[in-house]
């Protein structure tokens, strides 16, 4: 019975360290709300909210859950990475250890706290202290296409290379945001997100300048989460998984964003060489053959022209 006692505290000290945050935009409130209670089963839990119009659906429930430290109702939206910089400081300050990011869409299995905990202290077992963040496997809860681990600093594709002396950890060069686990201990050394991208590539810098950095990303198969990265689309190079599909006005926001990213010297030169005729692709496609074409033109074009001036 002591020894039962003992483990007890010790996983109530561990889970105690941890601290998601979800970011909320005009969410679908049945979808937020059953994510709300995946988290509180499991872990405490921060929400920003990004001035969304329907705050009375939400916020009163989420509010009064187990385990919500609140939510942060911002007076207008400030964008994706501003969002979770106002989580990262509170939940830093407040002496956390781990830090989860989840979008408003995101569905999180039984133990999966646990299991990213258990993720990370493998890592750091064989990686040593300058481990950063570790991701979960990311999967399509519509199609089951199950996301890659990417390493970029080589001019061929290079997907799921595992850790050597491990069979669920693989060296990353990216992680997508919602679902990974940041050390809090290395934030100070890395950065926030940058407030500038607004939304688009948010995580791709981030991940960048931490890899520049000397900090370790690798990607789990401890757990997964089920997430749907852009908009259901015909197009068979989004269902390929080569592109994602966004709106007119999210393609102004990746476009001006990674033009600069480009010119970023912690941007790997192998990322630079896939990704630009990817863009191109994606960009002609559009161009050529979406119904909203001049509107993804004027969006494009003014990415391209704003690109210059972006701190």
């Amino acid at each position: 019975m002591h020894t039962h006692m003992s483990q007890q505290n010790q996983h109530d000290d561990r889970a105690s360290s941890t601290c998601a945050i979800i970011v909320t935009y005009n969410p679908d409130t049945t979808v937020l709300l059953a994510l709300v209670g995946q988290l509180a089963a499991q872990t405490d839990f921060l929400i920003v909210d990004n001035a969304s119009a329907n705050p009375e659906s939400f916020v009163s429930i989420a509010n009064n859950t187990p385990r919500c430290l609140g939510v942060r109702r911002l007076d207008g939206n400030v964008g994706l990475a501003s969002a979770m910089n106002v989580g990262l400081r509170e939940i830093q300050s407040a002496g956390y250890d781990f830090v989860v990011l989840f979008d408003q869409d995101s569905q999180v299995p039984d133990g999966f706290f646990a299991a990213m905990q258990l993720a990370y202290a493998d890592a750091v077992a064989l990686c040593g202290p300058r481990v950063a963040a570790i991701g979960p496997r990311i999967e399509n809860p519509d199609t089951g296409r199950r996301t890659p681990f990417k390493l970029f600093n080589r001019i061929l594709r290079r997907s799921d290379v595992a850790l050597p002396g491990s069979d669920k950890l693989y060296r990353a060069d990216f992680l997508i945001s919602s679902g990974c686990l940041l050390a809090l201990q290395h934030l100070d050394a890395i950065g926030l997100m940058k407030d500038s991208y607004f939304i688009d590539n948010v995580d791709l810098e981030w991940c960048f300048r931490a890899r520049a950095g000397g900090f370790v990303l690798l990607g789990s198969d401890h757990t997964r989460l089920l997430h749907s990265i852009g908009l259901p689309d015909n197009n068979p190079l989004v269902r390929s998984g080569l592109i994602v599909s966004h709106s007119p006005l999210r393609a102004y926001y990746s476009t001006r964003n990674r033009l600069h990213l480009y010119r970023q010297p912690y941007a790997p030169l192998g990322w630079k060489l896939r990704d630009v005729p990817r863009f191109a692709l994606k960009a002609a496609w559009l161009l050529l053959f979406s119904v909203q074409r001049a509107a993804y033109w004027q969006n494009i074009r003014k990415g391209f022209a704003d690109a210059g001036g972006l701190e």
